[in-house]
């Protein structure tokens, strides 16, 4: 058993090795995007004022001059300090392309417009999430190779594991297994940093593998859920209420809009408020107003989202929408992303999350040293 396990591990590791590599890689980088950006992007920033917002009417009016003929998919509010936010699908030259015009949230000011997504224009952590989610193939071909490698990761996690497990428990034999010998010459370093730092990041490493698959797969996704809840079964894809189609005829005689109504009706309700996204265009006619607050700055799981008839504003129930009062496997399952790039724990859980990464991302590659190593003597021998 050992030697089918020790074949599966070695087989296994160098058919998947440059895809855990890349991925890992990327997964390092991309874990700190948004600080990145904010370092480099000044305009998403504003001088903290001691006035509210304006409502999202007068954002997406300005947005609108600087993106005549887009489509607004997403309005963001960010925390005190942040800029607001209009997203813009276009077509130029028959080409898709996603734009983004950042605003002053407590003048309405326009700051920038920003069109890196489908454009000419190189945006680096496009390029490191294409990377991480298809190794920069086209998605259909790319995502089934990196989930499929992934599978196998945490397979080589569970053999080298096996593989660690001294075979019996002498000091000699603890230390080879619990301490990295830096004074050792190459190999014995190498062997040390594959064996040594693969244990210790073994368990931290499934989490960000298992984390990963959820997206993944539509079947490990629904395999998660299903024992975090006890046996139920996760309904796919995003779901609302829905507005009443009856109240079409009813006549909106308030001076606001129904979305700027809303959104300070949202205000009113939710007093913790660090961001906020809505969807500004109602594509079917039952579509309900929808506006999530996000509670954390730098972590997304920690929202509510409230639900509003079009129609008439009455606020609309959808069981699981508020973190607070969900279910564990559905909060389980909003504080997936934030697991996995570590934000869950801020900004130290970023950096230990960046180093689990960084080893997973060396181990492909001191493993395959080690068997270099082998492989050659083996030839001498011969």
């Amino acid at each position: 058993m050992r030697q089918l396990n020790n074949w599966l591990h070695l087989w296994l590791g160098l058919i998947s090795g440059i895809v855990v590599f890349i991925v890992s890689i990327t997964g390092c980088f991309y874990a700190f995007q948004q600080e990145i950006k904010d370092s480099l992007e000044p305009w998403r920033f504003v001088e903290i004022q001691n006035k509210p917002y304006v409502p999202p009417s007068q954002l997406l009016d300005t947005a609108r001059v600087h993106m005549p003929n887009g489509k607004p998919t997403g309005l963001t509010y960010a925390d005190a300090n942040g800029a607001a936010a209009v997203g813009y699908e276009s077509e130029v030259d028959g080409k898709h392309t996603f734009s983004v015009v950042f605003m002053n949230p407590y003048t309405g000011e326009f700051l920038k417009k920003q069109q890196p997504l489908g454009s000419d224009e190189f945006d680096l952590f496009h390029f490191i999430i294409d990377g991480h989610r298809a190794l920069w193939l086209p998605y259909e071909i790319g995502r089934p190779i990196v989930g499929v490698s992934t599978l196998v990761f945490l397979l080589l996690l569970i053999t080298g594991l096996v593989m660690w497990w001294p075979k019996n428990w002498k000091k000699s034999n603890r230390d080879k297994s619990f301490k990295i010998k830096w004074t050792a010459k190459f190999k014995r370093l190498n062997y040390d940093l594959h064996n040594v730092l693969g244990f210790y990041t073994l368990l931290f490493a499934l989490v960000l593998g298992i984390t990963g698959l959820v997206w993944s797969f539509q079947w490990f996704d629904q395999a998660v859920y299903f024992v975090a809840s006890g046996g139920e079964i996760k309904e796919m894809g995003h779901h609302h209420p829905h507005s009443n189609v009856e109240n079409k005829s009813l006549v909106w005689n308030d001076s606001l809009s129904p979305l700027d109504k809303a959104w300070y009706k949202t205000l009113e309700i939710d007093k913790q408020v660090k961001g906020m996204y809505m969807t500004p265009i109602l594509e079917d006619e039952d579509d309900p107003i929808e506006i999530t607050v996000y509670h954390k700055v730098g972590s997304w799981y920690d929202h509510n989202e409230y639900f509003y008839d079009r129609y008439s504003l009455e606020p609309l129930e959808q069981e699981g929408s508020k973190f607070s009062e969900a279910s564990f496997a559905d909060r389980l399952s909003m504080m997936n992303y934030d697991i996995h790039i570590g934000s869950v724990f801020g900004l130290a859980g970023k950096v230990f999350a960046f180093l689990i990464s960084l080893i997973c991302a060396s181990l492909p590659v001191t493993g395959f040293l080690v068997w270099w190593h082998k492989k050659k003597k083996a030839s001498k021998k011969i």
